[in-house]
């Protein structure tokens, strides 16, 4: 048989996981992969936000603004 198992989060410890460094450099390590497979005219930005750690790729130029228009470019990136 088996018992029922109650798991409990400190969910001050997981804020502070959430906006931690460590998720800093995992978010923006993922960033990077994504940014490296759109090619030029790409950016990205990672910021600590109210609640957890936030990364975004995004198109800087119009060329790419055009690209990621018609190709869907970011979210093939993040697919791959």
């Amino acid at each position: 048989m088996s018992k029922k198992v109650k798991v409990v989060l400190n969910r001050e410890g997981v804020r502070q996981l959430l906006k931690s460094n460590a998720m800093m450099s995992a978010c923006t390590e993922e960033a990077k992969k994504i940014l490296n497979k759109c090619g030029p005219g790409y950016d990205m930005d990672t910021h600590v936000g109210k609640n957890r750690v936030n990364a975004m790729v995004y198109a800087r130029t119009y060329q790419a603004k055009k690209d990621n228009l018609d190709n869907n470019t970011i979210l093939k990136a993040v697919g791959q």
